[in-house]
C-alpha cells in the first residue's frame, strides 16, 4: 500500500524534480544558462526520444545558435541535416506515392509525421519519423494495396497468422515496404483497432480531410481538430512510451495553432467521435509537463461533461513518469512499473481478453520457438 501511494503521488516525484530537457521545454531554464556539462545531458535526454532536431530549430528561433558552445552545435546541426535529408527523401515518397493512387480514385491522405511534413504544420521542424501512415476507406482498402503492390511495396510479413491477425482484428494491414527503397507504408482504414471499444467510425474523419493547395493540391490531411484528436489517441492508447515526450510536443505545436474559440471545438468534436478520453489526458499532461498555456476551459468544459476519470491520479503517477524521457537520470524507482501497467492497458484498451490473451500466448510461443517474423 505504501508503494501504490507513491506511485500516485507524482507531486512527490515532480515539481521540484523535473529532467533537464523538461525544464527546457517548460521555458523555466534559458539555453543560455547552460553549462557544457548540463548540455551534455540534455542531448543525451532528447536524443533518447528524437528531440535533438526539435532544439535546434527553438534555439534557431531564439536566434541563440551563434552563442551556442561548439560541441553541442554539432550534434544539434548533425541533427538538423538528418531530418532535412529524411524530409527529401520523405517528399520523393510522396510523388511515387501519389503515382501509385493516381488510378485508384482515392486521395492519398497523410496521417501523424508524413502530415506535417507534406502540410508544414508546427510540429514538423527537426522530427523523425520511420514509416508513412496513410488512411483510406476500408471498402478500397484492397485496390489500394494491390495498386502499391505493383509499384514495389511488398508485405513485411507473410505469416498466416499474421496476415489474419491484422486484417481481421486491426486498423491497418501488414506493413508494406519498397522492396527497392526500403520505404515503409503502413495502410490504415481507421485509428484504433476493430476490436477495440473506443474505434471510431472513420467516415468522420476522412469527410473532414482537409484537401492541401499549391504543390501538392489532391494531397489530404486530417483537419486541424482531428489530428489532434488523432495524435492524442495515439499517444495515449500506446503502449510504448520512448518517443512519447515527443509526441506530447507534437500536440503542443498542434494545439497553439487553434484558437481559444477552436480549442472549445475540439471538446465537441471529441465527444463526437468518442474519443474525449484520449483528448482530456492530452490536455491535462501538456498543462502539468510542458506547461502548455491556454487550455484551462476546454479542461474545465471536459470535466462538466464528466470525461475526467475519478482515478485521475493513479493515471498521474503512471503518464508522469512514462512521458519522460527514456532516459536514467529522468527515472525513479517506479518508472519501469509504470511503463509496464501502461503497457499492458494499451492491450486491453485494443483487444477483449477472450482474444487478447490467445493472441498473446501465440505470439510467446511463436517468439519463443524462432518463428515470428516481426
Amino acid at each position: 500500500m505504501r508503494r501504490l501511494r507513491y506511485l500516485i503521488n507524482w507531486k512527490r516525484r515532480v515539481k521540484s524534480s523535473w529532467p533537464l530537457l523538461i525544464t527546457v521545454l517548460r521555458k523555466e531554464k534559458g539555453f543560455d544558462s547552460l553549462s557544457l556539462p548540463e548540455w551534455d545531458l540534455l542531448l543525451r535526454q532528447a536524443r533518447r526520444c528524437q528531440l535533438v532536431g526539435h532544439l535546434f530549430y527553438r534555439l534557431e528561433a531564439l536566434d541563440l545558435l551563434a552563442t551556442t558552445p561548439v560541441g553541442p552545435l554539432r550534434h544539434l546541426q548533425s541533427a538538423k541535416v538528418q531530418t532535412s535529408k529524411q524530409l527529401r527523401d520523405f517528399l520523393w515518397e510522396v510523388g511515387k506515392l501519389v503515382q501509385a493512387f493516381s488510378n485508384t480514385g482515392c486521395a492519398l491522405l497523410l496521417l501523424k509525421g508524413g502530415a506535417y511534413a507534406i502540410a508544414e504544420l508546427a510540429p514538423h521542424k527537426g522530427r523523425l519519423f520511420s514509416d508513412i501512415d496513410l488512411l483510406v476507406p476500408f471498402e478500397v482498402i484492397n485496390d489500394i494495396e494491390r495498386s502499391l503492390l505493383i509499384h514495389g511495396w511488398l508485405p513485411e510479413t507473410t505469416a498466416d497468422y499474421d496476415q489474419q491477425y491484422y486484417r481481421h482484428w486491426m486498423h491497418e494491414i501488414p506493413p508494406l515496404q519498397h522492396v527497392k527503397r526500403g520505404s515503409v507504408v503502413d495502410l490504415h482504414h481507421n485509428i484504433l483497432p476493430r476490436t477495440a471499444k473506443a474505434c471510431p467510425d472513420p467516415t468522420l474523419l476522412l469527410e473532414a480531410a482537409v484537401e492541401l493547395q499549391g504543390e501538392h493540391q489532391g494531397i489530404k490531411v486530417l483537419s486541424p481538430l482531428d489530428r489532434i484528436i488523432h495524435s492524442a489517441t495515439h499517444l495515449f492508447y500506446e503502449g510504448e512510451f520512448d518517443k512519447g515526450l515527443r509526441d506530447l510536443v507534437d500536440l503542443d505545436g498542434l494545439i497553439a495553432e487553434l484558437g481559444a474559440e477552436a480549442r472549445l471545438q475540439l471538446v465537441d468534436r471529441a465527444q463526437q467521435i468518442g474519443l474525449q478520453r484520449p483528448v482530456y489526458y492530452a490536455l491535462r499532461y501538456l498543462s502539468l509537463i510542458l506547461n502548455t498555456k491556454g487550455l484551462e476551459d476546454a479542461m474545465h468544459k471536459m470535466q462538466v461533461l464528466g470525461f475526467v476519470p475519478n482515478y485521475i491520479k493513479l493515471m498521474d503517477g503512471l503518464f508522469l513518469r512514462a512521458l519522460m524521457p527514456d532516459h536514467l537520470s529522468c527515472d525513479d524507482g517506479f518508472t519501469a512499473l509504470a511503463r509496464w501497467l501502461l503497457y499492458v492497458r494499451s492491450h486491453w484498451l485494443k483487444m477483449p481478453l477472450h482474444l487478447l490473451i490467445p493472441h498473446l500466448t501465440r505470439k510467446l510461443w511463436m517468439r519463443v520457438t524462432g518463428q515470428e517474423q516481426h
